[in-house]
């Protein structure tokens, strides 16, 4: 069975005070958690066991996999990073390679192929990269073999940067130390000092964006509604108005709105590039732009 991990523990302070209410990977993406998108690609894919890691506003995470089978929630007390949560995680894992993911990013990379380039290359660890000069970190060689991360690189050497998608041999996993915080990239540095054959998939001809801020967040939803991203349109129209929704008369949308279960909106409102969450309020006479209500 191919097995999985979602890391979602972390706290998503770029997207305060938002994220004080739910964690980032709980965000409804046109209607629906961040989260159950993720677990829903995964599933296609072909991957049978997920673990899922969550440390901020835990409790949250349980309601939302209520109902999901071969799902397992690694409640964290203290924030263990990337490394650390991977490392607690271990003992649900066989000796098959593990698809590693963060939970704060949406994309349409083929996960299955990376699955299968990954064993196919015989790598202890893949890494899919792409071209993204915003986030460009992570040297690789001509032959695919990644040299390091970010200011230790020579600045001769082209960067590319991590989708945040990589595939893992579980045996590597005892050189993270147990309990403890750290970062996955950390142990890869020493991997690479140690010799071991850490690989690059490049990437292209896909969406993605890591939903970090309130303007990828909206951003996001831009790029659904209005079918920007191929196959993955989210309404037959730029306007997600869920049917659990109260809305009043004379309401006006422009461009993109997306309106979440029970929100309730008055008489009179001009939406323009909004997210209203599940339950949230807009009062009657509101014109409203480029915002998250909560």
């Amino acid at each position: 069975m191919k097995q999985a991990m979602i890391l979602a523990a972390g706290l998503g302070t770029r997207l305060r005070p938002y994220t004080d209410l739910r964690p980032k990977p709980l965000f409804p993406v046109a209607g629906r958690p961040l989260l159950a998108i993720t677990l829903e690609r995964l599933q296609q894919a072909g991957f049978g066991s997920v673990v899922v890691n969550a440390h901020h506003l835990r409790q949250q995470f349980a309601k939302v996999l209520t109902d999901e089978q071969n799902v397992i929630l690694q409640e964290e007390e203290i924030i263990l990073g990337t490394g650390g949560g991977l490392r607690r995680a271990g003992k649900h894992f066989g000796q098959e390679p593990v698809l590693v993911t963060n939970g704060d990013i949406y994309h349409t990379i083929d996960l299955a192929k990376v699955y299968q380039a990954h064993q196919e290359s015989g790598a202890t660890v893949t890494m899919v990269l792409h071209h993204e000069p915003r986030f460009n970190k992570v040297a690789v060689a001509a032959d695919g073999s990644i040299l390091g991360f970010g200011s230790e690189v020579h600045s001769s050497i082209p960067l590319l940067a991590f989708t945040g998608i990589h595939v893992v041999d579980p045996a590597i996993l005892h050189k993270i130390p147990a309990d403890s915080f750290s970062d996955i990239i950390d142990c890869y540095r020493d991997l690479i000092r140690a010799g071991g054959d850490i690989r690059a998939l490049v990437v292209a001809n896909h969406f993605w964006t890591d939903m970090g801020t309130p303007a990828d967040y909206l951003a996001l939803h831009g790029a659904l509604l209005s079918g920007q991203v191929e196959g993955e349109r989210m309404a037959q129209t730029p306007f997600h108005i869920d049917t659990g929704a109260t809305v009043g008369e004379d309401l006006c949308l422009q461009e993109w709105v997306a309106v979440g279960n029970n929100a309730q909106i008055g008489d009179n409102v001009t939406l323009e590039r909004v997210v209203v969450w599940d339950g949230a309020k807009v009062p009657a006479h509101s014109t409203l732009r480029d915002l998250i209500v909560t």
